[in-house]
């Protein structure tokens, strides 16, 4: 397999190294940042500041799902920006008209809210739970079931939420109201429900978990379980909604309708867009001046979002997604089985979201990736994540699968 093609040494300082100098002297350091500086990006790949080039096969975390500088987008950004860059919510807009038309036409789903990011989808959801049960006389019913190694977002709510104690240190005391059970377990989800329950908040695939997917069944089990005790189902799709999984939605693969979903990553394809989705019935409860968003479906955002879907949504465009991450699964095992035992706990994923456990700290493995020349990110202690872009070629996945058995080899 060809290597990367990589720029000639210089003597002359690196610019990776002054750039990432001037980051830590002015940026918060919150992030556990890999040390290089990207600059570009095309399709698959991109580029540091010092012209190096790597396989990019975390995409912005799930959401570069067309690559970078995907054609459509920038062409439908472009022609946005030309034309009208933002209103207020004060007022209608045709880019947003025409995205929650095509979401809920997909989904199945009937309401569609706008908003920046996945936490803040979340937290539209988590609103929209409590102000359904107020209006249906149960003002009582407020909490919130989630599940252990869940991940739903960095706001106070958000975080409370999710099921990962290291998210929480610091952030004491955490408002009230939530409730974490073991990922996959119906009866640990019956016994926690209670008069005070009021939704249910689960993750198809828990992407920051270490890409662990619910067992078949366990979603078609929430909702005959949320219909018996009358309470909503809210899905959290932010990673796996989009066709990351093969299908539009993951909530699909047990084929059910939840009471409403979050989303967001790949929607906009790297530009800040996140959405809530809901049923008609429960979207009756968000009358005027019960929620908002200055930025929420920014038109920019919601041009490249509708040419998003317009890729995506094409005839045999997810099957194709299917069939490159039952490949990239299939060959990922077959490296496994010819490394030392155990170095590969278990290779796990739906389409283009995979995880490898590993015998040791995911950080260690993705160094040795990135100077080889391809690009992952933890999710979880010791589970490297990939998440290509949906127009990966086979070409480039097989270029990543050599260059990962070889670094896996060598570690």
């Amino acid at each position: 397999m060809t290597p990367l093609p990589q720029p000639v040494p210089s003597a002359a300082p690196s610019s990776n190294d002054t750039l990432i100098q001037k980051a830590r002297h002015h940026l918060l350091q919150n992030y556990k940042q890999q040390p290089i500086v990207l600059a570009r990006g095309q399709g698959t790949r991109v580029w540091d500041a010092d012209g190096r080039e790597y396989l990019d096969l975390i995409g912005g975390v799930a959401t570069c799902a067309l690559g970078h500088c995907h054609p459509d987008v920038v062409a439908a950004a472009h022609a946005q920006l030309d034309t009208l860059w933002h209103v207020s919510n004060a007022f209608y807009s045709q880019p947003q008209i025409d995205l929650a038309a095509q979401l809920c036409e997909w989904s199945g789903l009937s309401r569609a809210f706008f908003c920046n990011s996945g936490a803040e989808a979340n937290e539209a959801l988590l609103k929209l739970a409590r102000k359904v049960m107020k209006d249906r006389g149960m003002p009582e019913r407020f909490e919130v079931i989630t599940f252990e190694r869940s991940f739903h977002g960095r706001t106070l709510a958000t975080v409370t939420a999710t099921g990962q104690p290291k998210y929480h240190a610091g952030f004491e005391p955490l408002p009230a109201g939530f409730h974490h059970v073991p990922y996959g377990d119906l009866d640990a989800v019956r016994a926690a429900v209670k008069p005070t329950t009021a939704a249910i908040l689960v993750e198809p695939v828990q992407g920051e978990g270490g890409v662990r997917q619910a067992p078949a069944g366990f979603l078609k089990g929430l909702r005959a379980l949320c219909d018996e005790k009358g309470l909503l189902l809210l899905v959290d799709e932010i990673q796996t909604g989009m066709g990351r999984t093969g299908i539009p939605f993951g909530f699909m693969r047990d084929g059910i309708l939840p009471d409403a979903i979050s989303m967001a990553k790949a929607l906009g394809n790297g530009l800040p867009i996140g959405a809530m989705l809901c049923r008609d019935d429960v979207g009756a409860s968000m009358v005027p001046g019960s929620h908002g968003s200055t930025f929420g479906g920014n038109l920019v955002a919601a041009a490249a979002a509708n040419a998003v879907l317009k890729v995506i949504r094409q005839p045999g465009f997810l099957d194709e997604v299917n069939s490159k991450g039952a490949y990239f699964l299939e060959k990922l095992r077959g490296i496994q089985s010819r490394l030392p035992p155990g170095r590969v706990v278990e290779v796990r994923g739906q389409g283009l979201l995979v995880g490898l456990e590993m015998d040791r700290d995911a950080p260690q493995v993705l160094g040795k990736l990135r100077e080889a020349g391809v690009l992952g990110n933890a999710a979880g202690e010791r589970t490297v994540r990939f998440a290509p872009p949906f127009t990966i070629s086979r070409e480039e996945l097989d270029q990543s699968l050599a260059i990962i058995e070889r670094v896996l080899t060598a570690l």
